[in-house]
């Protein structure tokens, strides 16, 4: 019997990670735009939608195999995410807090109900562009596609951590981060950076809009509003605004889930995410990898 529920407890666990890992590319994109402008991107799970769609038909209606695919959704993205910041955020920068967040819920209907609009509300089934092989492992299940969204998250959050720690427009991302106004007084583009910042924020969405597609094979209008809000839970959970703390708050969150799902029951997943939430707000609102800061005023 013991033996049962470790196998049970060890499946869940690979299955969570599995999840997890694309909640943390979709949690990326918040806690870069939140580090850089303190602005929470309510748009940002409806370009991780937006991503999955443009991979669908790039791999239906252009035939793309399951790589260029992802890159082409990675960049019609990361082009979407510049225009709305340039069109919708750029304007009211200076604008006072709840200007922005009401604009971000605005911009977030937009692309909805606009999806809806250009291709009806139906739900689409997701092409099988990956191999379907099932290996056993001592008892364990893992799938091929599995281990592909694993190794493909992982790279790209490495590809992300070195363009933040190691390149000269990741040192930019850092100082306007850190200060704005003396980061441009330093000879830095704030613009361009901020720019830069949405279209690699939402480049990472629209790849893991590309990977739910694979994983649960559908696709529809709607379907970036709770994984939205759960990337949203993730990069709270880490420390919003910390990069370390979205990766770690995103493969949390997937392995709660998979836990709830396994041993209690699916009806409560959902519950489970937000829970996590209240919980990390009363006992540490920083999140696990954030500092308290003392503010001046």
């Amino acid at each position: 019997m013991e033996g049962t529920l470790w196998l049970q407890f060890v499946q869940q666990l690979i299955n969570g990670i599995s999840l997890g890992s694309i909640y943390a590319l979709i949690a990326l994109g918040y806690t870069m735009v939140y580090g850089i402008m303190k602005l929470i991107n309510f748009a940002h799970g409806d370009i991780y939608m937006i991503g999955s769609y443009v991979g669908f038909f790039a791999i239906t209606a252009m035939g793309l195999p399951f790589v260029p695919a992802i890159l082409a959704a990675m960049v019609m993205t990361g082009i979407l995410g510049m225009v709305v910041e340039r069109l919708a955020y750029k304007p009211l920068r200076h604008s006072p807090k709840i200007a922005i967040l009401t604009t971000a819920i605005g911009v977030s209907l937009f692309l909805e109900y606009t999806t809806m609009l250009a291709l009806s509300p139906q739900p689409r089934t997701f092409p099988h562009v990956l191999d379907n092989s099932v290996y056993h492992i001592g008892g364990l299940v893992i799938s091929f596609q599995q281990i592909v969204i694993f190794l493909i998250s992982v790279v790209l959050m490495l590809i992300l951590t070195y363009v933040v720690n190691y390149t000269k427009m990741g040192k930019a991302m850092r100082a306007v981060s850190y200060d704005p106004d003396a980061a441009q007084l330093m000879g830095i583009n704030v613009d361009k950076t901020i720019s830069f910042t949405f279209c690699i924020g939402s480049s990472l969405a629209g790849a893991a809009g590309v990977l739910v597609g694979i994983y649960y094979n559908s696709i529809e209008p709607l379907m970036g509003i709770m994984p939205g809000m759960k990337a949203f839970v993730a990069a709270v959970l880490g420390g919003i605004g910390i990069i370390p703390g979205a990766m770690t708050g995103g493969i949390i969150l997937g392995v709660v889930e998979a836990m709830v799902s396994g041993f209690i029951s699916s009806t409560f997943r959902d519950a489970a995410a937000f829970a996590i939430l209240i919980i990390i707000l009363l006992i540490k609102p920083t999140g696990l990898f954030g500092k308290n800061e003392r503010e001046k005023v």
